[in-house]
């Protein structure tokens, strides 16, 4: 601002009106002229994070970085994503109930809240959450594993109905193999409780698990799930004018690149597909 009133105005009638010492506005002034150091990089972290789709925070992007060779510590990087108005999206809304009450008798909480699993198909987590955009609503219900954290299995529709989890469970299970029967953790939704689910639940062999009632704590890591979906991809951008086919198709892509290719700094910067693949279970 000084620079460009000094054609009209005294340099020390300036630097008086600013309160800065002239030391001090030379200085400044010099560092402006030294070329940025970090433009590289800094680019590189805006390309990151626009792949990334506004998903990524300081620490993946740092991640990212270093898979790519790139040494800088995660402080420099927070550093040019809040000079550069780099910011992840999220706020967070009220999420689909599905409890209707006690269809049929509830089953014991198997999980008790260790969401840790040693191998692929040993524990896995369901719910369904909802997705409102002005077309109308969608609906998500996943398999997660714990594990690994990979989206085993999902389905996406317009209705919460008995259709829309069975057919997850039956893809589900098409993917286990030859002795793997894992628990299968849920909170006590209809769709957990009517026939058709337990009968294919038995049917597979696989063991049931459920939270207590209204307890979302007993079903943490899936709820957490949920809650990146919606931060990453749901929040903070417009779905005007966004059929229910085309919603559904993005949601669908993301699950993928989910899968094969978000990295999760719990996996040591690997993502599902990659972790499994580096444990010979893809």
């Amino acid at each position: 601002m000084i620079g460009a009133l000094r054609e009209k105005h005294r340099l020390k009638d300036l630097l008086q009106s600013f309160s800065l010492s002239k030391s001090s506005y030379f200085y400044q002034r010099a560092a402006l002229a030294v070329p940025d150091k970090l433009a590289d990089v800094r680019e590189r972290v805006r390309r990151v994070f626009t792949q990334a789709e506004r998903r990524y925070g300081y620490r993946r992007i740092h991640a990212a970085l270093r898979r790519d060779g790139v040494v800088i510590s995660e402080k420099v990087v927070r550093r040019l994503m809040r000079e550069e108005g780099l910011e992840a999206v999220g706020p967070k809304r009220r999420k689909y109930v599905s409890y209707r009450g006690e269809v049929s008798p509830a089953v014991w909480n198997l999980i008790e809240r260790d969401f840790r699993a040693d191998a692929p198909n040993t524990k896995w987590l369901t719910d369904l959450t909802e997705f409102a955009i002005p077309a109308g609503k969608v609906y998500l219900s996943p398999i997660i594993d714990c594990c690994d954290g990979m989206v085993v299995s999902w389905s996406i529709g317009t209705s919460p109905n008995a259709d829309l989890v069975n057919s997850m469970l039956d893809q589900a299970i098409s993917t286990l193999g030859r002795g793997e029967h894992p628990t299968i953790h849920t909170d006590r939704g209809g769709h957990y409780r009517w026939p058709g689910w337990i009968e294919r639940m038995e049917a597979a062999g696989l063991t049931r698990s459920m939270s207590k009632k209204a307890c979302t704590a007993d079903n943490a890591a899936c709820e957490g799930f949920f809650g990146r979906i919606k931060n990453e991809m749901f929040y903070g951008r417009s779905w005007q004018g966004v059929t229910i086919p085309e919603f559904i198709e993005i949601l669908d892509t993301y699950l993928r690149w989910y899968n094969e290719r978000r990295i999760k700094m719990s996996l040591g910067a690997m993502s599902p597909a990659e972790y499994r693949e580096n444990l010979n279970c893809a």
